[in-house]
């Protein structure tokens, strides 16, 4: 009972109440160090516009850390920059540039060290090695942050958003370019990315490994080294992503590596080398994606089993799909195909043959990567017209037997 009564009295008294502590050159602060020692669980540290040079911002405390108009925090490219040692921690409105730079440690334009509910809002990342790294977090939040990193080398650069053994991460809203890897997950689970814009990475616009029962939901990944890469994870859900502009001899819009039990709908797959490339994956969906203008539309490995295709669309594609193997254990159904040429005699909107969408001169390429050269001749034309009537290379059960004779949607 009086435990109750001293909590009343808190409550009614404000006893207990956060501080708003100002930082600036005309505040009683004059750095953000000190204020941040002065702070207590709960406090608002609020800097003015200004140019901070500080060797480390170490935040040991749940208290909000809020710029105005965008102070710089500058790390001289010897520093990282802010480092989160604290549950409930929020960052918002900074600019925070150029951090050190090491091939030992993950130096990081933001930090965050095995803590939870930890929100990173707001913010602008430039020249730094590691944007925002979160190790070991839980139900934390990255948010319309802008990170752009100036490295042309992937020796000297590092991810622009990084999770490590996280769960129930927010990835929302932020723009990434210029680093080794836009997006970076490994062991990372029961996570959202949503809304993202990743854009000449180095190397992926998005890249998980080990990282299970994740959705990413309308991200555009465009003019990448190559687009995404999905490695060994399982129960990942794709919906409404753009993969675009991602071209290379070993570009993909998106790599499916020993994954399972995925599902794949309403994303587009544009002007891609290969719009996805499948190794080893088991039990994908897709439905009601788009592959559009890319070189390859779909490279399936004989090593995947269990994957549906339906209702897809395949348009302006220079081969639809490719693969390495005369085994196939995967079903298509119900997809349009612009090179199909078949009829529809009854008139139900679907094709009374089945269409074979690997080509005869595309089981060639795949085995003879210089016979591209002779795109588009007369004697490849009349290889693959031969191939459909007498086939022979290409394997017998890849076929879509109920081609649709208009677009899905």
């Amino acid at each position: 009972m009086k435990t109750l009564l001293l909590i009343v009295s808190l409550l009614m008294f404000g006893t207990v109440t956060a501080k708003i502590i100002p930082v600036g050159p005309r505040q009683q602060y004059k750095n953000i160090t000190a204020a941040i020692n002065a702070a207590v669980y709960g406090d608002t540290v609020l800097v003015e516009a200004g140019y901070y040079k500080e060797k480390n911002l170490l935040i040991k405390k749940g208290i909000v850390l809020k710029g105005i108009n965008y102070p710089v925090l500058d790390g001289e490219k010897k520093y990282e920059i802010i480092s989160i040692t604290a549950d409930g921690v929020v960052v918002d409105g900074f600019r925070i540039i150029h951090s050190g730079i090491s091939s030992m440690e993950d130096i990081s334009g933001i930090k965050v060290y095995n803590r939870k509910n930890v929100v990173i809002k707001n913010n602008i990342l430039e020249d730094t090695f590691f944007g925002i790294y979160i190790q070991n977090g839980f139900n934390c939040t990255i948010e319309n942050n802008r990170l752009v990193a100036i490295s042309k080398e992937e020796q000297q650069s590092a991810n622009g958003i990084h999770c490590w053994k996280c769960d129930s991460m927010r990835i929302v809203g932020n723009k990434v370019s210029g680093h080794r890897d836009g997006i970076y997950f490994e062991f990372v689970k029961n996570s959202v990315i949503w809304r993202n814009t990743s854009t000449k990475n180095i190397r992926y616009g998005l890249h998980f490994m080990f990282s299970n029962d994740d959705m990413y939901v309308s991200n555009v990944f465009n003019n990448n080294g190559s687009g995404v890469s999905v490695m060994f994870s399982k129960q990942i859900k794709m919906f409404n992503n753009y993969f675009e502009e991602n071209w290379g001899d070993a570009s993909h819009g998106i790599l499916l590596k020993e994954i399972s039990d995925g599902y794949m709908q309403g994303n587009h797959f544009n002007k891609n080398t290969s719009a996805i490339y499948m190794e080893g994956a088991n039990r994908i969906y897709m439905t009601y994606n788009t592959f559009e203008g890319n070189g390859w539309a779909l490279k399936i490995q004989a090593s995947c089993l269990g994957v549906v295709l339906e209702h897809n669309n395949f348009n302006g594609n220079t081969f639809d799909v490719g693969t390495n193997g005369s085994l196939v254990q995967n079903t298509f159904n119900n997809n349009y195909w612009d090179k199909y040429e078949g009829y529809d005699l009854n008139k139900d909107k679907i094709g009374d043959i089945p269409y074979r969408p690997v080509s005869m001169y595309s089981m060639i390429v795949e085995k003879y990567p210089p016979a591209m050269i002779l795109f588009r001749s007369f004697i490849t034309s009349l290889l693959d017209k031969t191939e459909k009537i007498l086939p022979s290379l290409t394997p017998e059960n890849l076929k879509d037997n109920a081609p649709l004779m208009k677009k899905a949607f």
